[in-house]
């Protein structure tokens, strides 16, 4: 995704959360810590994992205080060992409290996409597939998410549905049939936008090669039947320009045999809505 974009996003978002968490205050460190008190903070690997977000868990802080001292350890895409520390910071002990929540939880979370993207990318290594992500990302933290997806050696998709032209199996259904519907497309997408259509049969494929695409995604298929459409797309006239899509049921045992089978991309809805998030600490100690 575009760094762009997830700089002009993130200081809101974070400004929301935390204002989720807050509320009107937090009760129980204005009753207990001094106003005055220093402390400092450590953020710590629990076990082995992908690191990611460790910047917007400082900024999260940052926002509470913005005295914060701050010293990196290691950096979004390095991978840690469990007992090694990512970050410290040095500052308000009362916002090092306040704001410990949402830094820990969005740092697990974007850790645990890292992660198991990594793992993707690492078992389609030496095939020349990719490993995407899709749309199916928690509302409100898409921008964080895919972000996460790259760290760990991933490519965005679509951001949203403005990105390019997907004709899905609901859109074909809707239009009563994929020629219908990628007519429909056709005639009032604007051309800059990639055009891509799903299939899910050898026949439909055949249907779709009938017109100008950019991508084809071949779904729920196995891994059989997604190396004959390879071919079919391949010894198409214009085989050799469009991109060769698959999805639907990829785990890690058996998407090797998915790249294998020639596809240019493989989107995994699971990296983003199904990833677990890994276990971190932020330790903190008075000053």
């Amino acid at each position: 995704m575009p760094l762009s974009l997830l700089q002009t996003s993130r200081r809101e978002a974070l400004k929301r959360f935390l204002k989720e968490d807050i509320g009107q205050g937090d009760v129980t460190t204005l009753a207990i810590v001094p106003p005055d008190q220093q402390a400092i903070g450590h953020f710590v690997a629990k076990a082995p994992l992908v690191l990611a977000g460790i910047d917007l868990a400082i900024e999260a802080l940052t926002l509470l205080d913005k005295g914060l001292a701050v010293k990196s350890r290691h950096r979004d895409g390095d991978d840690l060992c469990e007992g090694d520390l990512a970050a410290s910071v040095r500052g308000q002990a009362r916002a090092l409290l306040t704001g410990e929540r949402v830094a820990t939880n969005l740092l697990q979370r974007l850790c645990g996409i890292a992660t198991l993207t990594r793992r993707f990318v690492e078992a389609v290594c030496g095939t020349q597939a990719k490993i995407l992500d899709t749309r199916k990302t928690t509302p409100g933290l898409r921008v964080f998410e895919k972000y996460a997806v790259t760290v760990g050696g991933g490519i965005n998709h679509r951001f949203g549905l403005d990105d390019a032209v997907l004709v899905k199996d609901n859109h074909i259904r809707l239009a009563g049939g994929i020629c219908t519907a990628i007519e429909a497309a056709r005639l009032h997408a604007s051309r800059s936008h990639r055009f891509e259509v799903e299939v899910t049969t050898l026949t439909e494929l055949q249907e779709a090669l009938q017109y100008d695409l950019d991508a084809v995604l071949l779904d729920n298929m196995n891994p059989d039947m997604v190396r004959e459409a390879v071919t079919c797309v391949r010894d198409h006239e214009s085989g050799s320009k469009i991109v060769v899509e698959a999805s639907g049921g990829m785990t890690l045992d058996n998407v090797r045999a998915f790249a294998e089978a020639g596809v240019d991309w493989i989107s995994i809805g699971a990296l983003t809505h199904a990833a677990p998030a890994v276990d971190m600490s932020f330790k903190i100690h008075p000053v």
